[in-house]
């Protein structure tokens, strides 16, 4: 609990500076000229940063916002991944903190990490602790990763933690794509065949509806019904748009602002065939991955309760955790929450039950976390091979149904001759 108040107290105690890119060059102590970027909140600053570095500044230059703008990308969860492995590996190969973040940001493919991790370094330069300069950057790194860089720096172990923590963003980023790669697929698809039905409908129908009315003969109630189909989306297309355009947004903004719709949504997934058993899988895993990576660091079981239920991804799953940190904070065992909770498979409480006598619940965790990622990965390789066939199977019949429905009176009229 100690380590997350002092890393709280860390955020507020230092106001929010205003940093700029500054473009620099230079001359450093062997006589070469040398040029890079920093991140400082004046020129002088900078200028004084570089004389403690033994760069002697020649020009430094406050680059333009709409420069700076043209070349950042978004920061992802897997920059950040790749940004802990490579601190772990500096840290273990004995590189002092400050340089080993100014490499990472010189070496970075993405100007708007670079720029972060420059941010940092200036940070750390100008008198905080390193945990205390990653909690000033909130959204991309939160309380289980400050907390835990925070106790390895403390316990004077933090190559270990940062190796802990970089472990854990690669797993959990792992099953994260697994996760989206199970749900994007098939309804990448879904939205495609609508695409395709709708160009159908709105371009290709109606020229076959001019020549039909030349047969001056009654068509199929097929081919009728695509054709009135195709003449509501022509006269009520802007209403149809609008439709799926309010009802997304309606659907995005409920699920970012409302606890009860997310609650509600994450509910009736779990429940959802085959998917909602990969959800349920991964969330296991997540929930057995942070727990192991937070208490072989050190962190109190209460205290790790927390950033655990944060880091679930299910709004079912955080609330239930929240419960069994209360259950726990009274003296109960782990495993007797689990039961109680009525939400976790047997074997993981089983695990933990072994953990908690053998004093190896970090290992426990691992083990369990390893199994479920390792099931989530071959449920998410055997939902892809059956929704193959369905897929195709599906696409065929929209696309193959409404061309069956143009050529129906064609073939009746082939007939008739």
């Amino acid at each position: 609990m100690a380590q997350a108040q002092a890393a709280k107290a860390a955020k507020a105690a230092t106001p929010a500076i205003q940093e700029h890119t500054f473009k620099w060059e230079g001359v450093d102590r062997k006589g070469q000229r040398v040029k890079g970027t920093s991140m400082g909140p004046s020129e002088s600053m900078i200028k004084t940063q570089l004389r403690k570095q033994g760069v002697n500044p020649i020009s430094v230059k406050k680059q333009s916002a709409l420069f700076t703008a043209s070349k950042k990308k978004a920061i992802k969860a897997a920059d950040i991944a790749i940004f802990s492995r490579q601190m772990a590996t500096m840290m273990s190969a004995g590189v002092p903190l400050v340089q080993a973040l100014e490499i990472v940001a010189r070496g970075h493919d993405n100007p708007s990490m670079s720029e972060m991790i420059i941010g940092i370094k200036t940070h750390i330069e100008s008198g905080n602790s390193f945990a205390a300069s990653l909690a000033k950057y909130p959204l991309y790194f939160d309380d289980l990763f400050v907390n835990l860089v925070d106790a390895g720096e403390k316990s004077g172990a933090l190559e270990t933690l940062l190796d802990k923590i970089a472990t854990y963003k690669e797993k959990t980023e792992a099953i994260k794509k697994k996760v989206k790669k199970a749900l994007t697929y098939p309804a990448a698809v879904v939205v495609v065949a609508f695409v395709v039905t709708g160009i159908l409908l709105y371009f290709v129908v109606p020229t076959f509806a001019e020549l039909f009315q030349s047969f001056g003969a009654d068509l199929p109630a097929f081919t009728q019904l695509v054709i009135d189909m195709s003449e509501f989306i022509q006269a009520k297309w802007w209403l149809i748009l609008g439709v799926v355009g309010g009802t997304g947004y309606a659907f995005f903004e409920g699920k970012r602002r409302s606890r009860a719709f997310r609650r509600f949504l994450d509910r009736v997934m779990l429940k959802v065939p085959i998917v909602g058993e990969i959800l349920y899988k991964s969330a296991v895993a997540r929930f057995a991955r942070t727990l192991s990576t937070m208490f072989a660091a050190g962190v109190p079981l209460v205290e790790a309760m927390e950033s655990v239920a944060k880091a679930s991804g299910n709004i079912v799953f955080e609330e239930a955790i929240f419960q069994m940190r209360d259950r726990v904070a009274t003296g109960q065992q782990l495993q007797l929450t689990m039961q109680q909770s009525a939400l976790f498979p047997n074997m993981a409480v089983q695990m933990v039950a072994i953990g908690e006598e053998s004093g190896a619940l970090d290992e426990m965790c691992a083990k369990v976390a390893d199994f479920y990622e390792a099931e989530v990965d071959a449920m998410v390789d055997s939902l892809s091979s059956l929704l193959e066939p369905m897929i195709m199977a599906f696409l065929g019949v929209v696309v193959g149904g409404l061309v069956t429905a143009m050529y129906l009176p064609i073939f009746k009229l082939g007939a008739a001759i």
